[in-house]
């Protein structure tokens, strides 16, 4: 005899399975490197801004961690192991796990960190241009290949010694993050004697006697991206709540810096600890003509297009909103 009441409660219980919402994520985990260019996390994290908007979205459970990691590669491997849901990426970087995932969790970024300067610094007295290192020096750039500073060696070294030669000074590169390349370089007895370095490593750097011989800025001809604040596709579509509450942190983190310049710079010391830089140097770094806090993506496409022509990358890239979310699509990028 057919039971009713048994088939009843099994189409009420697969009723209920295909129309509850599935449940969005009970913590969030950012991540961010060292520098002033991770501005905008900072104040993200330090001001709670992800926990406000998460409570004002009606998530107020939901919890929030962030962790801070040496360099992009790291970053990279905990996103694809979705152990990070965001992160602050280089634009190299993430121009690489862009093309990694494309088939897969599909990272991309919410938009632009900083558009900062980088200054490649020595204490070395021989050097005045790339094309005085000899085998004896040693390079530090944060992550190998492809972090920011990795790419735009690259982009010198191809200006200066043609098509094919990218990758004339990965030899004497080392892999070290801001903080120990900072240290190593204002020690004379260190191997490394030359930074790529991003601010405030860099004013610290020339306080103690170093000496630039190129800039990001230089090489690249103008104000270029140099992180990124990314998230996947994957995590966007299964959490769109949580997602957009983060997107809106992210965006006000921006209104917070720039609305109080000194505010700002005191944040950072507090921080960082930050004995070496006063208040007026940081606030002259931070919004000066090398440091521009904006969402907006610039150069991006030239980037894109470089590694894709080196084979960084195997995607060629119709325009730098292939490696952005739609959200952002309306601004005026690069």
């Amino acid at each position: 005899m057919f039971n009713w009441g048994r088939w009843l409660g099994a189409a009420v219980a697969l009723f209920a399975t295909t129309t509850t919402p599935r449940a969005e994520v009970a913590e969030v985990v950012l991540g961010q490197q060292f520098g002033a260019v991770y501005l905008p996390a900072m104040v993200m994290e330090s001001q709670k801004l992800v926990e406000n908007q998460l409570a004002a979205a009606g998530m107020p459970d939901v919890k929030v961690n962030w962790a801070k990691l040496g360099g992009p590669a790291a970053l990279n491997d905990a996103t694809i192991a979705g152990s990070l849901h965001f992160s602050c990426q280089g634009t190299p970087s993430t121009a690489v796990i862009w093309d990694r995932t494309r088939t897969g969790i599909q990272v991309k970024a919410l938009g632009a960190m900083a558009a900062n300067n980088i200054w490649l610094n020595t204490r070395n007295p021989d050097i005045k241009s790339i094309k005085d290192f000899t085998e004896k020096d040693r390079i530090a750039v944060p992550s190998l290949k492809v972090a920011t500073q990795a790419l735009v060696l690259h982009y010198l070294a191809e200006q200066t010694w043609g098509p094919g030669n990218h990758t004339k000074l990965d030899n004497i590169t080392v892999q070290l993050p801001h903080p120990d390349a900072m240290l190593a370089v204002t020690n004379s007895l260190s191997e490394v004697n030359t930074h790529f370095a991003t601010s405030p490593f860099h004013e610290v750097e020339i306080k103690a006697g170093l000496r630039t011989v190129a800039t990001a800025f230089e090489v690249l001809g103008g104000p270029t991206t140099g992180v990124n604040f990314i998230s996947s596709e994957k995590f966007r579509s299964e959490n769109p709540k949580v997602f957009a509450a983060v997107a809106k942190a992210y965006e006000e983190s921006f209104e917070w810096i720039l609305s109080d310049k000194s505010r700002a710079a005191k944040l950072y010391i507090d921080l960082t600890r930050e004995k070496k830089l006063t208040e007026a140097d940081l606030v002259a770094s931070f919004f000066g003509p090398d440091m521009i806090y904006s969402r907006t993506p610039l150069q991006v496409g030239k980037i894109l297009d470089f590694m894709h022509r080196i084979g960084s990358i195997k995607t060629k890239a119709a325009s730098w909103k292939d490696m952005y979310f739609p959200e952002v699509h309306g601004l005026p990028g690069s």
